[in-house]
């Protein structure tokens, strides 16, 4: 699997143009998918056949570091970003081994508020485990490249000033703190964002931050992602990639 890839000028100020949107690809858990209400489960198999359908049109899945460095190289033909967000456990099985077999990476978002616990945040269930600190340090030290997520999965556009900041600036430092490195990107719960909290992930230090469908405020700190999930096959596949930049506003940087 490629290493993580440093991004401190994933997009240098000389290179602010406006650039077709990237491709990025949002997962969630890996693994049975028989009870999943919120729709964020894929079996290993489906990811599997999803990778399979993208190395055999020539594209590989990086991490977003990756994806960044290389456009702003203008290298970055072929390159996709796969992120997963929330932290699951089961990343580490049912999702590492796939990505390592196809020659792929990942962002893994995760939230060290909730280390080692269950996505409380999804009333209808079901419990999930999250990553405990050892597996994030794993997976860091295998190359995974390792993004905040928040500490608790709070929707950003309703916190007070003191909350804003604790889930943005507090959850970097603590990733700092267990990795090793300050993490280079953030990613909003729910992908909810306002003009407030961008600011707040570009005043914290994150070179980047992915949302859903950030709209006007589509930038290098609100990158739009398209989520994939159980039912999406090859044709399902293939009119999102084709169709994706069409939708999508352009971003400034490379």
């Amino acid at each position: 699997m490629a290493s993580s890839v440093e991004v401190g000028s994933a997009v240098p100020r000389a290179a602010a143009r406006r650039a077709p949107v990237p491709w990025v690809a949002m997962y969630h858990s890996v693994g049975d998918c028989s009870d999943d209400p919120y729709r964020v489960t894929v079996t290993p198999e489906r990811l599997e056949r999803q990778l399979r359908w993208l190395r055999g049109r020539g594209l590989r899945g990086v991490s977003m570091a990756e994806l960044l460095a290389a456009r702003a190289r203008g290298g970055a033909r072929g390159l996709i970003g796969l992120t997963f967000d929330d932290g699951y456990a089961d990343f580490a099985t049912g999702a590492l081994p796939l990505l390592r077999r196809w020659q792929c990476n990942a962002t893994l978002f995760v939230l060290p508020g909730r280390l080692g616990g269950e996505n409380a945040w999804d009333p209808l269930g079901p419990r999930k485990r999250l990553l405990d600190a050892d597996g994030i340090r794993r997976l860091a030290a295998q190359g995974v490249e390792i993004g905040s997520h928040g500490l608790a999965h709070i929707d950003l556009t309703g916190a007070d000033d003191a909350t804003l900041h604790a889930e943005v600036a507090r959850s970097r430092a603590l990733l700092k703190e267990l990795t090793g490195t300050p993490p280079a990107g953030f990613c909003y719960p729910y992908g909810a964002l306002d003009t407030r909290a961008v600011t707040a992930v570009r005043t914290a230090g994150y070179q980047y931050a992915c949302a859903i469908d950030p709209g006007p405020l589509t930038g290098p700190h609100a990158l739009p992602r398209l989520h994939i999930g159980q039912n999406d096959t090859a044709l399902r596949l293939y009119l999102k990639y084709r169709l994706h930049r069409l939708r999508r506003r352009p971003v400034e940087g490379g």
